[in-house]
């Protein structure tokens, strides 16, 4: 049923409605906008669970693509063997897989909780609300997106809301944390732009043959199945010589070298994103000085980008050179496991707590990619639906306690267990989560990542453990702190959550749990997808 419809433009646009809905409605109406703003996330979030519930991990995506012309337009002729003309297609190509199903999922998930979590936003509604839901088309397009150039404008449309989002509604050095945010992330989107051009120019074509002119035209394009498909069954021809290539009709040239280039600057370009340590201190700023919901979105979806993009377009495409570098890749985990965890512990203030957990939980994800087997892929995978969940949920209660208390200092808060019960129950939940306490979301996907590398890189992850032991110590240390301990004279009057505080609460917290008892709910729509790519991992690597 599902096939006949443009489900995943409908997934992909459908908040464009509360956008045309908000620019209609008084500035001034507050109450109309937040609905309205709600309610334009609530749609893709159903229009995605109802296509999780009809997807077929057997026979994959296929039956939900959309293909049509996005650009078609003809190229200077060459010279170059029997090739008689040349254009360039870009399509507009969407499809889910078992890699973006779940992310998908976590995407529409995290856009609900944190529109709710922005009714504490208290000016300029309607501005907020616009650029929300335009960041929330990037990320649900980045995820579906098959043609890497469409990729990249969806990539790009996330950053432009941001830098308002965190400009204009963060903190006191908002201004500062944007720029930063946006000279990082436009670094990365260059070398990411550099990488998929190259690409383009040397392994996107595919012949046409046209017998009634008796001509041969060669197509360059961006999709993503052609890109892979000439990586992976055409190295013989794309890594001959320039002398070798004439007389044949597929005039590019692809060496070692420049696929050695090319894997680089998409690890840095994604890199930048994930963040990978020294690529890191753009994210504190923004974890700093954005407001909680925005942050609830930058660290739950934002961040997973960069893993999606390493995962898409490094690993699967490049696995020869995934493999050489395994080691690296699981080195620089390690390194931000450490790094994160040691800053995390002796940090005075919750939200760089919290910011450096993440830099130590996306080291995790490092470690399961590294590992290069079914394990540890999916087990880095659930640590990034994991942590999105639990970062979001850790910063929507960072938003409620902020809101009452007027700080987020540890030595301003204690006690909180006394005057707030629920917050701080919901509070030691999910920093159990974060911890990786067995039950709960956290410990899946931290185990399965270390389980995977275990076989090849034993010495590392024994090292990584000890990241996973000084997790435990920090969040106890934070968490406890807050909820526990003397409530200080001003804090006593401080009321619990309210209903539309705790619905986010709950629902996050209901995922967590549910993917910690019962993680077949993420690894089931994902095995089949991953089949096909570690099989093509798998041979690879074998020559």
């Amino acid at each position: 049923m599902l096939a006949d419809l443009p489900i995943l433009s409908l997934i992909t646009f459908s908040p464009l409605l509360g956008v045309l809905v908000l620019l209609c409605l008084p500035k001034h109406r507050s109450r109309w906008l937040k609905v309205t703003a709600v309610t334009a996330t609530i749609l893709p979030l159903l229009l995605s669970f109802w296509l999780y519930a009809d997807y077929n991990g057997v026979k994959g995506g296929k039956a939900y693509e959309e293909n049509a012309t996005w650009v078609d337009t003809s190229l200077d002729k060459l010279t170059v063997g029997e090739v008689s003309s040349y254009t360039l297609k870009l399509q507009y190509h969407m499809g889910v897989d078992g890699l973006s199903m779940p992310l998908l999922l976590l995407t529409t998930i995290v856009g609900v909780m944190a529109a709710l979590a922005s009714l504490h936003v208290k000016k300029r509604w309607k501005a907020f609300y616009i650029w929300f839901l335009l960041l929330e088309v990037g990320m649900l397009g980045v995820f579906l997106a098959r043609d890497v150039f469409l990729f990249f404008v969806f990539f790009e449309m996330t950053l432009i809301p941001m830098f308002f989002l965190i400009g204009i509604w963060g903190f006191l050095n908002r201004e500062q944390a944007a720029n930063k945010f946006l000279l990082y992330n436009g670094i990365g989107s260059a070398l990411m732009l550099l990488a998929f051009v190259l690409l383009v120019a040397t392994a996107g074509f595919s012949v046409e043959q046209l017998p009634e002119k008796q001509q041969t035209n060669l197509s360059f394009s961006g999709s993503y199945e052609v890109i892979s498909s000439n990586l992976a069954s055409k190295d013989a021809y794309v890594n001959m010589s320039p002398d070798q290539m004439q007389g044949q009709e597929n005039p590019v040239y692809l060496s070692e070298r420049m696929r050695w280039v090319i894997f680089l600057l998409l690890l840095v370009a994604f890199g930048i994103k994930l963040p990978i340590f020294p690529f890191h201190t753009w994210m504190l700023k923004v974890h700093a000085e954005a407001p909680p919901s925005v942050v609830m979105i930058h660290s739950g979806v934002l961040l997973k980008m960069g893993a999606y993009g390493l995962l898409r377009f490094g690993v699967f495409m490049f696995p020869e050179q995934t493999k050489e570098w395994a080691w690296v890749l699981a080195v620089l985990g390690v390194i931000n496991i450490l790094y994160g965890a040691v800053l995390a512990l002796v940090q005075k203030e919750f939200k760089l707590v919290l910011a450096y957990s993440s830099i130590s939980h996306m080291g995790v994800v490092l470690l399961g990619i590294a590992s290069l087997n079914e394990i540890g892929l999916h087990g880095a995978m659930i640590q990034l639906v994991s942590h999105g969940l639990i970062s979001a949920l850790l910063f929507l209660l960072v938003g409620s306690i902020y809101e009452r208390t007027g700080s987020t200092e540890l030595k301003d808060l204690g006690g909180l267990a006394r005057s707030m019960p629920f917050l701080s129950g919901i509070l030691l939940t999910a920093g159990m989560a974060s911890l990786g306490l067995p039950g709960l979301s956290g410990f899946v996907g931290e185990f399965l990542s270390l389980l995977g590398l275990f076989d090849s890189m034993r010495v590392l992850t024994g090292i990584a453990v000890l990241g996973v032991i000084l997790t435990a110590v920090y969040v106890l240390r934070s968490v406890l702190g807050i909820t526990f301990g003397a409530l200080p004279e001003r804090l006593a009057a401080v009321r619990d959550v309210r209903l539309v505080e705790a619905i986010p609460m709950i629902a996050l917290l209901a995922f967590i749990v549910l993917i910690g008892v019962y993680p077949a709910v993420l690894t089931e729509p994902m095995k089949h997808g991953f089949d096909t790519l570690l099989q093509q991992l798998s041979e690879k690597a074998g020559r």
